[in-house]
């Protein structure tokens, strides 16, 4: 069934070639894919990568976990997510942290932020070098309306202050939830996304706050039409292509079970009407950035189902033609061990980090275990 529903897809794409925009920002190289092979696309894991588990449900905790989020600070490794007892979109849906010193053994979650009269998810980290920085999207109570973003900050990653609103340039709170992909251009601009009112419409947004607490600004982009309160463009990543151009790319709400891009010249400022991409995607959270190197990458589950199996890393030089890629985790996925509302079988919503000497890719299996899966960089030249 899955087979035929790749083949499907892909067929489809075929008979209507104008789908995919010519002009798109990026390229997958022909065949890099193998589509009679579902489970593992043809792929290989690059040599040493490795499958660490950060959080596993016991029968009594929480069992809920999506939105993993990584960053090093002061010489540890910090992985935070949204957690509740069984359900997504619960209103106990809260925010939770762990700590590693090597990013293989790991501590016990600690609360970051607690059960509130609203949900509560993970928005993600930023630091300075000196701050920790944990982002906090309180949602209204009509979730489909979207939010708020928050922070709390830690000089030792163990006391923390208390929530204050992000602001926008204009001294305001900013009045969405922020997407949890923030990085820096060479220069220190920190770029990134917010899904903003009304409703929750991916919007680009950049800042030249070193601590990424105020000052945010929006990008101009013109979203594609879409009927309802989100956007079609969701849930973004970036990276950064060989000419000094951003490449912002996004879940499609349309279905087309593809990746969607935009492209900013002149640091964030403004972007191009997102196109569709040659890049199958299963409509979810994905990852996006650059090695040290430059070479950049996209984390996501190209199947162009809904199946959120295999996971998969492609590599492009220069951002233009992505044409190498391994597999991260192979399909199919693990039967879902303690069920609950929006909880199904895959590898979901990843992001990625590089820190010591390695890509680290955390995403949630079946939406309750908590896992990272770490490729050597030199495993990747």
């Amino acid at each position: 069934m899955l087979l035929r529903r790749l083949a499907a897809g892909f067929a489809l794409l075929a008979l209507f070639p104008s789908a995919i925009a010519q002009d798109a920002p990026y390229s997958i190289a022909p065949g890099l894919f193998n589509l009679s092979r579902p489970n593992d696309l043809g792929l290989q894991p690059a040599p040493g990568t490795q499958t660490i588990t950060v959080y596993r449900p016991s029968e009594k905790g929480d069992s809920y976990a999506n939105g993993v989020v990584l960053l090093g600070f002061k010489g540890k490794l910090y992985a935070q997510w949204q957690s509740s007892n069984k359900d997504e979109d619960s209103t106990d849906t809260h925010v939770v942290y762990a700590v590693s010193e090597n990013g293989a053994h790991w501590s016990a979650p600690r609360v970051l932020a607690d059960v509130g009269k609203t949900i509560r998810t993970s928005g993600g980290w930023w630091t300075d070098g000196r701050e920790l920085i944990a982002y906090i999207n309180v949602w209204n109570a009509d979730f489909r309306t979207g939010g708020s973003t928050y922070y709390i900050t830690s000089k030792d990653g163990v006391h923390w202050s208390k929530p204050k609103p992000v602001k926008g340039v204009d001294g305001k709170l900013v009045t969405g939830v922020i997407e949890q992909d923030l990085r820096a251009l060479p220069d220190g601009r920190i770029v990134t996304a917010f899904h903003v009112k009304p409703g929750v419409k991916a919007t680009p947004f950049y800042t030249d706050d070193p601590r990424g607490l105020r000052g945010w600004t929006e990008g101009k982009m013109e979203h594609l039409p879409h009927e309802g309160l989100e956007s079609r463009e969701m849930e973004p990543s970036w990276f950064r292509r060989g000419d000094g151009c951003l490449v912002m790319i996004f879940r499609d709400q349309a279905d087309s079970f593809r990746q969607l891009a935009s492209t900013s010249c002149d640091r964030g400022a403004s972007w191009t009407k997102p196109v569709i991409t040659a890049m199958p995607d299963s409509r979810a959270k994905q990852s996006a950035g650059n090695l040290p190197d430059g070479t950049a990458f996209l984390v996501n589950a190209p199947s162009g189902t809904k199946l959120r199996s295999p996971l998969v890393l492609t590599l492009s030089r220069d951002g233009h033609v992505f044409d190498s890629a391994f597999l991260l985790r192979a399909g199919p996925p693990p039967e879902v061990k303690r069920p609950g509302l929006y909880k199904r079988p895959g590898y979901h919503y990843p992001k990625s980090i590089v820190w010591n000497g390695a890509l680290y890719v955390g995403y949630a299996t079946d939406k309750e275990v908590v896992e990272i899966t770490r490729v050597p960089l030199a495993s990747l030249h």
